[in-house]
């Protein structure tokens, strides 16, 4: 594992390299400043959460790792949600959306990718959770590969967005725009679904971590 931290290191240079050459603009409308304060306060919560999933993914954490796979699927879905509708409305030629001008060109390339592995990542690992290896051991091989790049491919992300994400979360202290609430309670909701979800969860124990050998 020592062999990657010089490429932790460069792709997080990378996304730290995006962010300095960002072109957004400033956000005049309402609704748009509402969507990426959104996004921002999905971003900070997801970010503690997705650390210590990382972190876990080494047994002997393994039913840890599953559960918090497990709590972290509302909130990374809320995430997917506001950045997707973005997306669509920016390019559906929104003209509020278009003022603000898009992500550098390196995260527009980033995205997609992005959103395709962290949906790889999570599906796999919920089959794994709920089926072992009743279809194969080839889900076991997609989740690490897929986990691999997810991770490479969230340094650039979070360096990216490392400045722009905290300041989003905390605009509502500092001006209270009409929806904070709104926001925060979306944001709130999605947490406490997830725990939920991991209650609903304890008494169904998953095959997979039954197996010998498979971390």
């Amino acid at each position: 594992m020592i062999f990657l931290i010089p490429v932790v290191v460069l792709v997080a240079a990378i996304g730290y390299w995006a962010s300095r050459r960002s072109t957004s603009r400033s956000i005049g409308d309402p609704g748009v400043e509402a969507n990426a304060r959104l996004t921002g306060y999905a971003a900070v919560v997801l970010l503690l959460p997705l650390a210590a999933e990382v972190i876990t993914g080494a047994r002997p954490g393994l039913q840890a790792h599953a559960l918090l796979g497990v709590f972290l699927v509302p909130p990374v879905l809320l995430k997917l949600g506001s950045v997707g509708y973005r997306f669509a409305r920016y390019y559906s030629r929104d003209p509020r959306y278009r003022a603000g001008g898009p992500p550098d060109l390196a995260m527009r390339l980033l995205g997609p990718v992005l959103v395709l592995l962290t949906v790889t990542l999570f599906a796999t690992g919920i089959e794994l959770w709920l089926f072992g290896f009743a279809f194969g051991n080839e889900w076991l091989i997609w989740h690490k590969a897929s986990f691999v790049l997810w991770f490479l491919a969230m340094t650039v992300h979070v360096a990216a967005y490392a400045r722009r994400a905290p300041a989003l979360a905390l605009a509502d202290s500092r001006d209270r725009m009409n929806g904070a609430f709104e926001r925060r309670s979306l944001v709130v909701g999605s947490l406490l679904f997830g725990v939920a979800l991991v209650v609903a969860m304890l008494p169904f124990p998953s095959p997979f971590t039954l197996l010998p050998d498979v971390g």
